[in-house]
């Protein structure tokens, strides 16, 4: 039996004030950033709309996964290297604005058998929007994704990992899988190849979905990403899409204190 973990939204407003706050003091100024792990809307409801962010398995299965919101040059040398790796599994989310500029991107996307999740329309904090325009903003990406692919997408991934109960719940509805990350690359820092390569494979674990980005704010991605995998590779670990290392798990909430 396997589970997908998940912490409740409470306190939700109280961790992001303690994040910006740190983030702010340290002077670190980014784009595109993503500062929430995963939370659900309640512990005590199995049904409750959640967000997963990694799946408790002895399988040394991962799901790497790349957000692309913006730019021309970065997506392409990302591809080729998981082309040349024979790496064929690997989950991308896509903001809908950016899959329109770049349709023959998507092409080779899908044509590389790689997944396709939906990275929400406008990239901006959804939370902060009423109900309806939550709606808007996943309805005019599934619509975009969905001519384009030819498949409604089955995943989301907000947009600055920002969500609420709101977010969640609204996302649920309309029939996605929210899709957070249990380690993260900090490519988005640009701190170096040599430290992204050490924060994924210092942390990388069995069930684990990894954080990285093909946006051109991101640009040293390209240069670890092929030690990444052949280290992954070494220590045994197999390649996967979200949605495969999540088909028949059961979920389990835990709650942040």
């Amino acid at each position: 039996m396997r589970f997908i973990y998940v912490v409740s939204a409470k306190r939700l407003k109280q961790i992001l004030i303690i994040l910006t706050a740190v983030l702010l003091a340290a002077g670190i100024g980014y784009t595109e950033r993503d500062t929430i792990s995963a939370f659900s809307g309640s512990t005590t409801s199995p049904q409750a709309p959640q967000a997963i962010y990694k799946v408790d398995t002895k399988e040394k299965k991962i799901a790497l996964t790349f957000d692309i919101s913006w730019g021309e040059t970065r997506a392409i040398p990302i591809l080729d290297i998981l082309k040349e790796k024979k790496v064929n599994k690997a989950t991308f989310f896509l903001s809908s604005p950016w899959g329109q500029r770049h349709p023959d991107i998507i092409k080779r996307i899908k044509e590389d058998g790689l997944e396709i999740g939906s990275h929400g329309h406008k990239h901006d904090n959804y939370s902060k929007y009423s109900d309806e325009e939550i709606r808007s903003q996943i309805g005019k990406a599934d619509t975009i994704l969905k001519e384009m692919t030819g498949q409604k997408p089955a995943l989301i991934r907000m947009p600055n990992g920002d969500f609420d109960k709101r977010v969640l719940q609204i996302a649920n509805q309309m029939g996605y899988s929210v899709i957070q990350w249990d380690t993260d690359s900090k490519d988005w820092m640009n701190p170096g190849s040599e430290t992204i390569i050490k924060n994924v494979l210092s942390k990388a674990h069995p069930g684990d979905i990894v954080l990285m980005h093909a946006s051109d704010s991101c640009k040293e991605t390209h240069l670890a990403l092929p030690v990444i995998i052949d280290k992954l590779r070494e220590q045994g670990y197999e390649f996967v899409t979200v949605s495969e290392l999540i088909a028949g798990t059961s979920v389990q909430s835990k709650e942040i204190n």
